[in-house]
């Protein structure tokens, strides 16, 4: 089976999850090629993985397009190109434009791209897979109908900005989607709350693949650790939480411990996250590290005392930065929110604390940093559930029999389908 992967973004400065999954999709047997957005800029493959290197070639490819250079080579003007060209334009303008301008214009901005892949690849694919359920998902809707051939269409489904802000035309998406897949059990109650009533059998349709690592990437190293380095890994955004952090960590201060903070990443908020912690008075404890080499990260977390995550707000489905901390051995404690309960096995695996409660959130670090045979217990408690739930190569070939075992819905369900709409 050859499948057409559509993404925002690839390369990026946060794609090692995307990679992970695409190498465990290759090495299951599913050739596969890459249709990101995004323009390529050549200087973000430094923090990839380099999965679709030389090895995997020619079983894979990236196709790179620019916007002019696609409404040139989509030919919309040739033959009934130009009616069908006007006619998907409105339909997803229509769709887009109760979203507001901006969801419009991007909405509008893959049509061309999408029409130019889908002329020169689409007789190449057995299967469309939209990684992601915003404009990517858009993308490969459009492309899966300018295909006009009867193979599948998945959408895969994740967090923030492709499910809970309910991205303009998802609706649609998903109800053409022959399969929709999402990254934990959480989204799945939530995508069949949300849109059972509206988008007739997608509960029979959501398939749940965790996104997986190389463990032996990861060595279970929990010895040797600093006595209270503290390490948050993620956006620097509204919904991460690392306000609370810094909150904490000032407490933590007036109590004796002396805590340094770690923060890998970068974001709108980072300069509100500087002057807060200036203000606190820790900015001398406070390392600020913008984005780094996936390496780097990785020794990071190898170096912490503990990992925090404390979102307080849903924005992550089941954040990476968990299962990367649980496998490498060291402790984690993270906000109770969306799916990050399922990854700590209901705190059996990590400490979990309520969302932007900052006096938990320091309660739970200081017993951590006092407790060495917790950590001991739930350090070794996450490693054996990381291996059980989180070995990429056992759920991407999950997957790729999922995806090889999807067929295209009869045109009477999707008739039923539609008339819902």
């Amino acid at each position: 089976m050859r499948l057409a992967v559509f993404t925002s973004k690839y390369p990026a400065r946060v794609s090692t999850f995307f990679e992970r999954d695409m190498r465990a999709l290759l090495e299951a047997g599913i050739e596969l090629d890459v249709f990101p957005l995004a323009p390529l800029d050549p200087r973000l493959w430094e923090y990839g993985l380099d999965i679709l290197g030389d090895d995997l070639l020619p079983k894979s490819h990236v196709h790179h397009i620019g916007f002019f250079d696609a409404c040139v080579r989509a030919k919309p003007w040739r033959g009934r190109g130009l009616g069908t060209a006007l006619h998907e334009a409105l339909a997803v303008g229509a769709a887009a434009a109760r979203f507001g301008l901006v969801p419009l214009a991007k909405s509008l901005y893959v049509l061309p791209k999408a029409w130019a892949w889908a002329l020169e690849h689409a007789d190449r694919y057995d299967h469309v897979l939209a990684y992601w359920g915003n404009y990517a998902g858009t993308a490969a809707h459009l492309f899966h109908r300018l295909t006009n051939r009867p193979i599948p269409l998945s959408v895969w489904l994740h967090a923030g900005t492709d499910l809970y802000l309910r991205p303009a035309y998802l609706r649609q998406k998903l109800t053409d989607a022959d399969s929709v897949i999402t990254c934990c059990e959480f989204n799945r109650t939530y995508i069949e709350e949300r849109y059972r009533d509206t988008v007739p059998g997608i509960t029979q349709r959501i398939h749940v693949c965790y996104h997986g690592l190389d463990l032996a990437e990861f060595p279970f190293r929990p010895d040797n650790r600093p006595p209270a380095r503290l390490l948050a890994v993620g956006r620097l955004a509204c919904d991460k939480g690392f306000v609370n952090l810094l909150l904490a960590a000032r407490v933590l201060w007036d109590r004796g411990y002396e805590p340094e903070v770690d923060i890998v990443g970068d974001g709108p908020e980072r300069s509100t996250l500087e002057r807060l912690a200036r203000r606190l008075g820790i900015s001398e404890r406070v390392r600020f590290h913008g984005w780094v080499r996936f390496d780097e990260v990785r020794r990071a977390m190898s170096e912490a005392t503990v990992l925090v995550h404390p979102s307080d707000r849903l924005g992550d489905g089941l954040p990476n930065v968990l299962r990367e901390a649980m496998a490498l051995g060291t402790p984690v404690i993270a906000s109770r929110i969306a799916g990050i309960p399922e990854a700590l096995d209901e705190g059996r695996c990590g400490l979990l604390v309520p969302p932007g409660n900052v006096p938990a959130l320091v309660d739970a670090i200081e017993e951590l940093l006092c407790d060495p045979g917790l950590r001991e217990n739930l350090v070794r408690r996450a490693r054996q559930r990381t291996e059980l739930k989180f070995d990429m190569w056992r759920n991407g070939a999950r997957l790729a029999e999922h995806l090889a075992a999807t067929r295209r819905l009869a045109p009477a369900q999707r008739m039923l389908a539609l008339a819902h709409l």
